[in-house]
């Protein structure tokens, strides 16, 4: 590890739970029973406590989407082809994507950066270019990536949240894009959680039975080739991770360093998270998990995590659409903290006794 990623972990406290404690009694004042509007009401306290700022604004919100390749594609793990990846880069660059259209809703920007794609772009403004390697070496028979390579990935990650923060951006979310990558999610997921992989494995873009066993076999060769160390977990995502998991898991650091909140996506968002987490416990406290993927590991990671969705729509797609939405939550909920009246001001009783 190296100083300045230790620097970055050593940044990361615990939410304060006086700060909680503080925003619940505000959320206590307003013309409601108490708790009436659950999560809204847990969405502003948390908010609030990782800001460490009684009126806090959320004005501007940032989806970060890392893309990359992964060798482990050629074992045949995927219903599409790689090529899809640089082609999906194209479409979030010209605005056509899900992610696009869910972030518009939610008055968010999205940033698209380029850290293992194996396609070199046309010079595009609005890609943000970081390429570590032209994707991850197929995991089946050697390690995706050395630790030197992770690391990197890992700091890319760090480097957009200092953007973000630098930018004044109060609200971000981790996406992904990258053919074959709910493989390498499945392969973390079964190291941190010590579930079987066929219990975390899940279709990813669709496959049909056949081929989901081929990649339960392919996953478990991958395991007992590289014996990947959860204490060791620079070493476990270098052995059978990915490049965009490894930019997330940076851009969870930097964020929790920096006391912004992140909104974790599905099942690729949240397999970088277990990396973050094992390198800095303290970092979930920042993360909020904006829903629960289709995929089966979803909720085993998100239950390591102890992180409980917002919503349940059985989407798979990735890209950060579930964060997006996730975004419009947490903006109602800060918004009842702000804007609603307390019973002093209103001229309500407050409940007797």
């Amino acid at each position: 590890m190296t100083k300045e990623l230790s620097q970055i972990i050593a940044q990361i406290e615990p939410v304060d739970p006086a700060w909680l404690a503080r925003a619940q009694e505000r959320l206590d004042s307003l013309t409601k029973p108490p708790g009436s509007l659950g999560r809204l009401e847990e969405l502003a306290a948390r908010y609030v406590a990782i800001r460490q700022d009684p009126w806090p604004e959320l004005q501007r919100k940032w989806v970060v989407v890392f893309a990359a390749d992964h060798g482990v594609v050629a074992e045949g793990v995927s219903a599409f082809r790689q090529d899809v990846t640089f082609q999906m880069v194209y479409n979030f660059l010209h605005g056509g994507a899900g992610i696009n259209v869910l972030a518009r809703h939610a008055q968010a920007r999205v940033e698209v950066v380029d850290i293992g794609v194996n396609h070199d772009f046309a010079e595009a403004p609005e890609l943000i270019s970081r390429k570590v390697a032209y994707g991850s070496r197929n995991m089946a028979r050697e390690p995706a990536m050395t630790r030197e390579e992770a690391l990197r990935a890992l700091l890319v990650g760090v480097e957009r949240s200092e953007a973000a923060v630098a930018a004044g951006v109060d609200l971000i979310a981790a996406g992904d894009m990258g053919i074959g990558n709910t493989t390498p999610a499945s392969a973390l997921a079964s190291v941190f959680s010590g579930r079987p992989v066929s219990a975390v494995t899940g279709r990813g873009t669709g496959i049909e039975d056949k081929v989901w066993q081929h990649k339960v076999a392919v996953i478990n060769r991958a395991i007992i080739l590289h014996r990947p160390d959860p204490s060791d977990p620079l070493g476990a995502l270098a052995a059978v991770g990915g490049l965009e998991i490894a930019g997330i898991a940076g851009l969870i650091l930097g964020c929790a360093a920096a006391r912004r909140p992140l909104l974790l996506d599905g099942f690729i968002a949240s397999a970088g998270a277990l990396v973050a987490a094992a390198l800095a416990p303290a970092a979930t406290d920042y993360l909020i998990a904006a829903h629960r993927s289709v995929e089966p590991g979803h909720q085993t990671v998100l239950n390591c995590l102890k992180l409980n969705p917002l919503l349940h729509l059985n989407m798979r797609l990735g890209e950060g659409t579930g964060a997006a939405l996730g975004m419009l939550l947490v903006e109602a909920g800060l918004k009842i903290y702000r804007e609603m009246a307390t019973f002093a001001e209103a001229g309500v009783s407050e409940k007797e006794g």
